[in-house]
């Protein structure tokens, strides 16, 4: 896992310093009008050097690109990601499952487990935060975010 530094830059925003476990070392800038700096750090000559400025737009485009909202590689289908009690899984809905062809909002989703359909994935198109009339169907990749509880409910709904 990396090491993530935050810390405050009063009247510009936050920073992020962070360690990856390959070893390389990137700081994060988020600017109070939404902007976001990327730096590397250069252990050679102990400098920082931005490497891209991005809209807040872009940065949402690119963090779901990585979080793996557009595509995900098939040994990854069943991943999940835990920060601190919110946890985050994709979960392929098989023909046989008993949500298959029935409405977030007909299955009561929210109300009933406490979990949060984020994105529905299906070949080439993704749907971020799908709503109460999104049809669940076979072969879709649901993107689930939750505490662990919640999400084991909302699957045994989809079952």
């Amino acid at each position: 896992m990396s090491i993530v530094r935050e810390s405050d830059l009063i009247g510009i925003g936050k920073k992020y310093q962070i360690e990856t476990e390959a070893g390389d070392n990137m700081v994060v800038v988020i600017h109070d009008d939404g902007r976001r700096e990327l730096y590397r750090h250069e252990d050679e000559d102990n400098e920082t050097h931005c490497v891209m400025t991005l809209s807040d737009e872009e940065s949402r485009q690119v963090a779901g690109i990585l979080g793996g909202l557009s595509y995900k590689p098939k040994a990854l289908e069943t991943i999940e990601v835990a920060l601190d009690d919110l946890r985050i899984e994709w979960y392929k809905v098989e023909p046989s499952n008993d949500g298959v062809n029935k409405s977030i909002g007909q299955l009561e989703v929210r109300q009933r487990t406490g979990a949060s359909i984020i994105a529905a994935i299906r070949e080439e198109e993704t749907i971020i935060n799908p709503g109460p009339d999104y049809v669940i169907t076979p072969g879709t990749t649901l993107v689930i975010a939750g505490k662990q509880k919640n999400i084991k409910l909302l699957k045994e709904i989809l079952l």
